[in-house]
């Protein structure tokens, strides 16, 4: 996703890699080898395709990441016969942190996502304040334009609930991280009712785990399981900033049959509704 900077430029979104490497550095010099081999400058071609000479630098220097609509239109104002569309994917992945570009692009794809968390609500239910208010408080600290990157990215990947085939989606959550009120209490508001509408959709299923409960077999940690359509179950677990996603079978059977007792355990999603409304109404 890019973003207006009020000037009619696009401006692309920050790369996670360092600058001058991985795939947005290396797009970057392809790029500019095409640029060239068409005979273009950056300020003609930054002209035809709407984007500053400045923008077009950046680009080709690997210092932000080309949205998708300017490599498709690049390529073809520089005819390069499809070689930039080609690393579009790859490049559009770079806009994740490496440790969940691999889960990014299977949760984008699944059938079937389940998914528990503990300490904030998920990425693919919260309101734009709320990510905004969870990227700005990471340790050390994020840069403005990444936090900006970072926030457009979260709300990229709610796309998922305007699939046409829409995945079959549940959530189990720690009333703790329902309760916290993370950016203050008007964002916590709007993220409590944007729980209600998701909740609401007849493809998602979200369930709240009492912190009085006293049988409780999530305590490992967070986790999602992912169902791709060719059928294969993939659990993917994060931890800090270093991520794993398991495929042996029995080792996803574990974590699966986990998940299935932690939804008995949870309040049922009648019931969590209930008593997330019941959170609203409280002053």
């Amino acid at each position: 996703m890019d973003a207006d900077m009020g000037t009619g430029e696009t401006v692309g979104t920050q790369p996670e890699d360092e600058p001058g490497t991985g795939m947005v550095a290396a797009f970057g010099r392809l790029l500019k080898l095409v640029r060239r081999t068409a005979g273009m400058e950056r300020a003609e071609l930054g002209v035809r395709l709407g984007y500053a000479a400045s923008t077009i630098a950046s680009y080709e220097l690997g210092r932000r990441i080309p949205p998708p609509h300017f490599i498709d239109q690049a390529d073809e104002v520089l005819g390069a016969g499809g070689v930039l569309k080609e690393l579009k994917e790859d490049v559009a992945r770079a806009q994740y942190p490496a440790f969940f570009r691999d889960a990014a692009k299977l949760e984008a794809e699944a059938v079937e996502l389940h998914v528990y968390d503990t300490h904030v609500i998920n990425g693919l239910l919260q309101t734009e304040a709320y990510a905004r208010a969870v990227f700005t408080m990471r340790r050390p600290l994020l840069s403005e334009e990444t936090v900006d990157q970072r926030v457009a990215t979260r709300m990229t990947r709610q796309e998922v609930f305007a699939r046409m085939n829409l995945p079959t989606l549940s959530f189990v959550i720690e009333e703790s991280a329902v309760r916290r009120p993370i950016g203050g209490q008007t964002v916590r508001r709007g993220q409590l009712e944007q729980l209600l509408v998701h909740g609401r959709r007849r493809n998602v299923e979200i369930q709240v785990m009492p912190t009085e409960r006293e049988e409780h077999c999530g305590l490992a940690g967070p986790f999602t399981l992912i169902e791709t359509r060719t059928g294969q179950r993939i659990a993917y677990v994060e931890v800090q900033r270093d991520s794993r996603l398991y495929t042996e079978r029995a080792t996803v059977r574990d974590i699966a049959g986990q998940y299935s007792i932690l939804r008995a355990q949870a309040l049922t999603p009648v019931e969590s509704l209930t008593f997330i409304e019941r959170l609203l109404g409280e002053k």
